[in-house]
């Protein structure tokens, strides 16, 4: 799907902070599209409304894009095609020139319509450093009837609150990031409505389940909210932080998250004011409780740990079993029992730089190119040849699991030292290039050499080197990928390696 920045580019000549602010709407809105059991759509004119002379005029005539949609957990959806992309009809159009116009909440007489539901629209005037910059439309859909709760109320009146906010230009606050909700409790997860003094006016059943967790026994109802927090958190300061954010939104100042910790539970919190025209209407609070999320986070970070110190001793050992066999190598008396020796040396060490990488991820994934290199340009030093031939390595490779990483590691270096032992004479110079194309669904390595070129009868299926042998088994079996070895353009050998990426 089309994003609101390219949306916003694309059919506007909106400037950065002001897309910013719509970012920050966006990045706040789910909450309001639960609150108000409603979907909200974010419409922009296709003009300046403020450019030259004759707003009104211009805002009489301006036609509306849809640039973003969300729709509510907590109640059905009034669009359920997608409406992004799209520009407003004539019927719509209406009532979003009547927003901007007037400069206020605007709600439809008559409930309209759309594919056989009952909709209800209100307009909302989103307004950024003193102009209308777009308009937020609040769809209900009608078909369910709905019996007014305590909760439904607080909601409703919570999300009126905000959207008034929207239209006064003080929701979201322009100093948080755009997307800074994210991650933040939800409505669902527990909400708390405070009055100007910051006694609880209405707490939800989750929310009075959270603070039970966290260890308060009675009700919450009436008392003052920050004093009950600060009494169940551990830490003295965070106690201390989380009162005062508290306070603060009471007196206007928007919040982000916080992470409290009691005895027996884990929470976050956010407070944010409520002024509508300018007016003290208390705080909204939103609490979620995360105890079983963090256990969880703590049982994945001591496997995770684990996991590392293993690939850390494996690396440890690989270089132990290189040690060996480099010494076994110099003591050797037979050259090509010592060559061979070497090569093990190259291939051992190879795999111990692969767990090496391992052991400092934390995600089982290795960035080749941090490794590649490491790796491959160290291959010139056991090279069989005397040429002055040098390894470049490109960028471009990115991040691959574990299980494709390390056979890919391998492979490249085989064809790497195949070019340095066998495409240059001794006391040449040259140059063999690993180079990466990366897709979304592939990635295709070259290691091309500028060296004489392959013997008239190469056959790579058929090759019985040791090396090549090696290739072609990892290709087949462990990255089911394929290899392309041809004559490279202009003098040299190229060998071009697919891997499909799909299902890593």
């Amino acid at each position: 799907m089309t994003t609101l920045s390219e949306l916003l580019a694309e059919h506007t000549t909106m400037d950065g902070e002001t897309a910013d602010h719509l970012q920050r709407v966006v990045g706040e809105w789910q909450l309001l599209a639960d609150m108000s059991f409603a979907d909200f759509l974010l419409w922009v004119p296709l003009d300046d409304l403020h450019a030259g002379t004759g707003g009104a005029s211009r805002a009489a005539t301006a036609q509306f894009l849809c640039v973003a949609q969300a729709r509510p957990t907590t109640a059905p959806t009034a669009h359920p095609d997608d409406v992004v992309g799209r520009r407003a009809v004539p019927v719509e159009v209406g009532q979003l020139r009547r927003a901007v116009l007037e400069g206020r909440i605007c709600r439809d007489d008559d409930p309209r319509w759309h594919l056989e539901v009952p909709v209800r629209r209100e307009t909302i005037p989103v307004r950024f450093r003193g102009r209308t910059v777009a308009v937020l439309s609040r769809d209900t859909n009608l078909s369910t009837p709905r019996v007014p709760s305590p909760l439904e109320i607080a909601y409703l009146g919570s999300a009126s609150d905000l959207c008034q906010m929207i239209v006064d230009g003080t929701f979201p606050p322009q100093s948080g990031p755009p997307g800074s909700a994210e991650g933040s409790p939800r409505a669902g997860d527990g909400l708390v409505r405070l009055d100007v003094h910051g006694n609880v006016a209405y707490a939800s059943p989750n929310a009075l389940s959270a603070y039970h967790r966290m260890g308060h026994a009675s009700d919450v109802a009436g008392a003052d909210l920050a004093t009950v927090t600060k009494a169940l958190v551990l830490d003295p300061f965070d106690a201390k932080d989380v009162a005062g954010r508290i306070n603060e939104a009471l007196d206007g100042a928007p919040s982000t998250r916080m992470e409290i910790k009691g005895r027996r539970a884990t929470m976050l919190v956010r407070a944010l004011p409520l002024r509508p025209r300018g007016d003290a209407a208390g705080a909204l609070v939103l609490v979620r409780d995360v105890t079983d999320l963090r256990r969880r986070d703590a049982a994945l970070m001591s496997k995770d740990a684990t996991i590392r110190e293993i690939h850390h001793r494996v690396k440890n050992n690989l270089q132990t079993v290189a040690a060996l066999l480099r010494m076994q190598a110099r003591r050797s008396e037979n050259p090509e029992a010592g060559r061979a020796l070497e090569e093990s040396v190259r291939r051992v060490t190879s795999i111990a730089l692969v767990h090496e990488a391992l052991a400092y991820s934390v995600a089982e994934v290795v960035e080749l190119d941090e490794l590649l290199p490491k790796v491959l340009p160290a291959i010139r030093d056991g090279a069989t040849t005397e040429s002055r031939a040098r390894v470049r390595v490109d960028s471009g490779f990115g991040a691959l699991p574990a299980a494709k990483a390390t056979p890919l590691v391998l492979v490249l270096a085989e064809l790497t030292h195949n070019a340095l032992a066998h495409a240059y004479d001794p006391g040449t110079a040259g140059e063999v290039v690993v180079s990466p194309v990366r897709s979304a669904s592939r990635l295709e390595v070259a290691v091309a050499d500028d060296g004489h070129g392959m013997p008239v009868d190469f056959d790579f299926e058929r090759s019985k080197g040791l090396g090549l042998q090696i290739v072609r088994t990892l290709l087949t079996s462990e990255l089911e990928a394929t290899i392309e070895v041809r004559a490279r353009e202009g003098g040299g050998t190229v060998a071009v390696v697919r891997v499909p990426l799909g299902g890593s």
